[in-house]
C-alpha cells in the first residue's frame, strides 16, 4: 500500500490517501468540502465538480 500526502487547496492541511487513483473523491474530514485526485504525481486535489443529480433518467 502506498500512502500519499496531498494538500487541501483551500486549507493548506494535509489529507492522505492510500493508493489514490486519478479522478478519486475525496471528503476533508474536517471541512466537508469534496475533492477530486486530479494529478497523483505531482499529488494535487482541485474542488470536486458540482454535477447535477439526473433522479433516474
Amino acid at each position: 500500500m502506498t500512502t500519499v500526502q496531498f494538500e487541501n487547496p483551500d486549507t493548506g492541511a494535509t489529507i492522505e490517501l492510500t493508493n489514490p487513483e486519478l479522478g478519486e473523491l475525496v471528503i476533508d474530514d474536517e471541512t466537508g468540502v469534496e475533492y477530486e485526485v486530479v494529478s497523483v504525481e505531482p499529488p494535487r486535489l482541485a474542488a470536486a465538480p458540482n454535477e447535477a443529480e439526473d433522479w433516474g433518467e
